[in-house]
C-alpha cells in the first residue's frame, strides 16, 4: 500500500498482535507498524496497558501511551475468561506475528502459548520479551530496566550514585533486539514458509553494552572498575567537564589530532599534554581550565573546531537543536486529548515510513 506521496512501506500488510504493557514490547510493535504493519493491541477490559496510567497526562490521557502506541489499533479481552479462544482463534490465525511480555508460563497457562498457536498458524512468528529468558534460574524474577542493567554488570561500569537516565535495558535490550529478531525470523519465513519462537532476555542484551569492559575482563581476567576503562572515565580525552558557570562540557577529543587541537584551544600547559605520563594529573590539569569560563566562552571556542565537544544541552535545547530541525527528526506529530505535540522518533529511516502526518493512540477496546 502507497501513503500519499507514493511510497510503498516494506512491512505494509503485515498483521501483529501486540500482548505486551509499558515500553520494550510497544515501542517494538510502533517501530514495526511505523514501517507499515497492522498492529492490534490487546488490552484488560477497564483499565488496559498499565502504561496509560503513568503521568505525564494531558486531559486525562497518558502522553507516554500515546507516543508509544500511535497508529495502533486497541481490543479489549479478558485473557481469563473461558472462551477467549474463540475470539483469538481467528486473529492468531491471521497473524504474521505475535508480541508478548508476560512472565515465562503466563501464555501457556492461558491457552496462548506458541506450541497452541503455531499449531494453527505454521508461519506465526512468537516473540517473548522477559528480563531474563524463558529459562534458567531467573527466568520468573521480577525486574526492570535498572536491574537487569545492575545484573547484567553495566552500572558497575560508571560512577554510580544516580540512576541512569536512559532507559537501556528496556529500549536497547529489549525493544531493538525484538524488532532486529521479528525481521530476520520473517525473511527465514521467505526462504522456508516456517514461522520461529523468539525468545528476548533483556538482561542478557544488555551485556552488549559494556563492549570495552568485557574486553578487558576477558584479555585479562580482570573488569576495569568505573573509571578506569578509556569511555567510562579512564582518560582526560573521554571527560563530562563543569564550566564556571554550573553547566558542563562533554569533550571527546580521542584521537591525537583532536586532542593536540583541543589543548591549543584550552591553552593547556605542555607538561599536561601527554597524558601517558599521569591521566590524572592531565585530567585535573583540564578540569581548572574548563572551570575558570563558562559554557558560552567553551561553545564559541570550539565552534567550528575539529575537537569533539559540546556543551551538554537541556532536552529542550536538543528538541529545538537546528540538527534534529533540519532532519526533520520530530516532524511527525501526536494528537492527544485534541492536543498536537511530536511523535515519538524512532529508528525507522524517513524512506520507509508514511509522510509526515498527525497519528494518535488508540481509545481502550475501540476494536472490541
Amino acid at each position: 500500500m502507497a501513503d500519499s506521496v507514493g511510497r510503498v512501506q516494506p512491512l505494509a500488510g503485515l498483521k501483529i498482535l501486540d500482548f505486551s504493557t509499558l515500553l520494550p514490547g510497544p515501542l517494538a510493535t510502533l517501530i514495526l507498524a511505523e514501517a507499515g504493519a497492522e498492529v492490534l493491541k490487546i488490552e484488560r477490559p477497564g483499565s488496559g496497558d498499565d502504561m496509560r496510567s503513568f503521568p505525564p497526562f494531558v486531559e486525562g490521557e497518558s502522553a507516554l501511551f500515546a507516543l508509544l502506541n500511535r497508529g495502533k489499533k486497541s481490543l479489549a479481552l479478558d485473557l481469563k475468561s473461558t472462551d477467549v479462544w474463540t475470539t483469538l482463534e481467528p486473529l492468531i490465525r491471521d497473524a504474521d506475528v505475535l508480541v508478548e511480555q508476560f512472565r515465562p508460563g503466563v501464555m501457556e497457562r492461558l491457552g496462548l502459548d506458541y506450541a497452541r498457536s503455531s499449531a494453527i498458524n505454521p508461519r506465526l512468528i512468537y516473540c517473548s520479551i522477559t528480563g531474563y529468558g524463558q529459562t534458567g534460574p531467573k527466568a520468573n524474577v521480577v525486574g526492570h530496566d535498572l536491574t537487569y542493567l545492575a545484573e547484567a554488570g553495566v552500572l558497575s561500569q560508571a560512577r554510580l550514585g544516580a540512576v541512569p537516565p536512559v532507559l537501556a535495558a528496556d529500549i536497547a535490550g529489549g525493544a531493538y533486539p525484538a524488532v532486529m529478531n521479528i525481521l530476520l525470523a520473517l525473511r527465514q519465513r521467505d526462504a522456508t514458509g516456517k514461522g520461529a519462537y523468539l525468545d528476548i532476555a533483556m538482561a542478557e542484551q544488555s551485556l552488549t553494552f559494556a563492549v570495552g569492559g568485557l574486553a578487558e575482563l576477558f584479555a585479562t581476567g580482570k573488569a576495569p572498575g568505573p573509571a578506569d576503562w578509556l569511555l567510562t572515565g579512564g582518560s582526560p580525552r573521554y571527560q563530562v567537564y563543569p564550566t564556571s558557570d554550573g553547566q558542563w562540557l562533554a569533550a571527546a577529543p580521542l584521537e591525537q589530532k583532536f586532542w593536540q587541537r583541543f589543548c591549543e584551544l584550552i591553552e593547556l600547559p605542555a607538561e599536561f599534554r601527554d597524558d601517558r605520563r599521569d591521566r590524572h594529573a592531565t585530567r585535573d590539569a583540564v578540569a581548572k581550565r574548563i572551570a575558570a569560563k563558562p559554557a558560552s566562552h567553551w561553545r564559541s571556542l570550539f565552534d567550528g573546531e575539529d575537537v569533539s565537544c559540546a556543551i551538554v544541552a537541556t532536552l529542550e535545547e536538543a528538541a529545538l537543536d537546528p540538527q534534529i530541525t533540519a532532519r526533520s527528526v520530530l516532524s511527525h506529530r501526536l494528537a492527544v486529548a485534541g492536543r498536537e505535540m511530536p511523535a515519538f522518533p524512532i529508528p525507522v529511516a524517513p524512506t520507509f515510513r508514511q509522510a509526515p502526518s498527525v497519528g494518535k493512540a488508540p481509545k481502550l477496546g475501540e476494536r472490541t
